[in-house]
C-alpha cells in the first residue's frame, strides 16, 4: 500500500501540549490560564501567553478539522461587504465554495486596530474552517494578513501582480490596467492625463503606478494626484475644479462613481464629455454602461477574483502544496466617455 504524503499544513498546527512544552507548564494549567477557569500565578500566566503568541495558537475547531480530513467551511475576512469590489469578490467565493460543497463564514474587519483584527481572525478561527482567504483591499485588510496564524492554510485577494508576504495571491493587475487607461487617453491625442485617485488606506496604489508609469513612458507632463474619497459627490468636487481649467482635456479616475461625478462636473460648467473633456474610469460597475455618454472603463472581474482565490485555498487545503499567486490583467472597455482631443 502507498503511504499517503504528509501534508506539511497539517503537521504544523499548534496543540496545547505545545504550549505547555514551550511554557514549561502542564497542558491542564495551560488549559486553565486560556478558559480563565482557575486561578494561575502570574508568572505561569505570563509564559502560557508568550509561548500562544509565539507558537500562533488559537483554541478553535480548526485544527481538529483539519486533522481529520473533514473540510467543509472557509473563512473570508473582509474590510467591508457593501463596496462593489468587495460584494462581487465575496460573491465570486461564495458561488465557487457551493460548487465545491463547501460553506463560507464571513468576518468584517471593522478597523486596523489590533483589538479589532484579533477579534475577527479569532472569531473565524472559532469555527471548524479549513483555511481563510482575507480580501486585501483596504487597511484592515492588510493588518488581517499580517496577524494571520501560519498554522492555517490562507489565499490572499488584491490588486498586484505579485505578493512579498508568505500567503499565496489571486491578484488583479492593476498597475497594467492603469497604463492601458492612460496610453488609450494619449493615443487619442491629449497631451497628458489628470488623476483622480481613490483612497487607498495604505495599499500601494497600482492604478495609480500604471498611469504615472504610462506617463513617463510617453514623455508627458505628470500633473498633481487629485485625492477623492469613495463617494461620487468627491468626484463631482474635484471635476469643478479641473473643468474650470482649459489645460485638462482629459482625465483618468480611480473607480466609475468618481467617473461619473467627474462627468456630471463637466456638464454643470458648460462642457461637453468626450468633446471637451475625456473621462475614464475603473470597474465597470453595470450602470456605467448606461450613462450618457457610456462610460468607458478597466473592467475588474471581481466574481473571477473570488472563484481564483478559492481555488488556491482549494489546493492548499487538499494537498498541503504551497500555491503560486496568480494575475490577471482586466480589460480597457473603450465606450462614448472618450474621443480624440480637439
Amino acid at each position: 500500500m502507498t503511504k499517503e504524503p504528509a501534508n506539511p499544513l497539517r503537521q504544523k498546527l499548534p496543540v496545547l501540549s505545545d504550549v505547555a512544552k514551550a511554557a514549561g507548564v502542564s497542558v491542564p494549567t495551560v488549559s486553565r490560564v486560556l478558559t480563565s477557569s482557575k486561578f494561575v500565578a502570574p508568572e505561569l500566566r505570563e509564559r502560557v501567553m508568550k509561548a500562544v503568541a509565539e507558537l500562533g495558537y488559537r483554541p478553535n475547531g480548526a485544527a481538529r478539522v483539519t486533522r481529520s480530513g473533514k473540510r467543509s467551511m472557509i473563512a473570508v475576512l473582509t474590510g467591508g461587504t457593501s463596496g462593489y469590489g468587495y460584494a462581487k469578490t465575496i460573491e465570486g467565493i461564495e458561488k465557487a465554495a457551493r460548487a465545491s460543497g463547501m460553506a463560507v463564514i464571513i468576518a468584517v474587519v471593522e478597523s486596523d486596530d489590533d483589538d479589532a483584527v484579533n477579534s475577527a481572525i479569532d472569531l473565524v478561527l472559532s469555527q471548524p474552517v479549513a483555511g481563510a482567504i482575507i480580501l486585501e483591499f483596504d487597511r484592515p485588510g492588510l493588518a488581517a494578513v499580517k496577524a494571520f496564524p501560519g498554522s492555517i492554510p490562507l489565499v490572499v485577494a488584491g490588486g498586484g501582480t505579485r505578493r512579498t508576504g508568505k500567503a499565496p495571491g489571486a491578484l488583479i493587475d492593476e498597475r497594467g490596467a492603469g497604463k492601458d487607461a492612460t496610453n488609450h487617453l494619449l493615443s487619442l491625442g491629449h497631451k497628458t492625463v489628470h488623476h483622480v485617485s481613490v483612497p487607498t488606506m495604505g495599499k500601494h496604489s497600482g492604478r495609480t503606478d500604471g498611469w504615472r508609469a504610462a506617463l513617463t513612458s510617453a514623455g508627458a507632463p505628470i500633473p498633481p494626484v487629485l485625492h477623492g474619497t469613495w463617494e461620487p459627490a468627491s468626484g463631482y468636487r474635484l471635476g469643478l475644479e479641473l473643468a474650470a481649467r482649459n489645460d485638462v482635456t482629459a482625465v483618468f479616475c480611480g473607480n466609475d462613481d468618481i467617473a461619473i461625478g467627474v462627468i456630471r462636473a463637466v456638464f454643470d460648467s458648460g462642457k461637453r464629455v468626450p468633446e471637451d473633456v475625456s473621462v475614464v474610469g475603473f470597474d465597470d460597475q453595470p450602470h456605467v454602461a448606461l450613462w450618457r455618454p457610456a462610460l468607458t472603463t478597466v473592467r475588474q472581474d471581481f466574481l473571477d477574483l473570488g472563484a481564483r482565490a478559492f481555488a488556491l485555498l482549494s489546493s492548499i487545503v487538499e494537498t498541503g502544496v504551497p500555491a503560486s499567486t496568480s494575475a490577471v490583467k482586466p480589460d480597457l472597455i473603450i465606450r462614448g466617455s472618450t474621443a480624440a482631443a480637439g
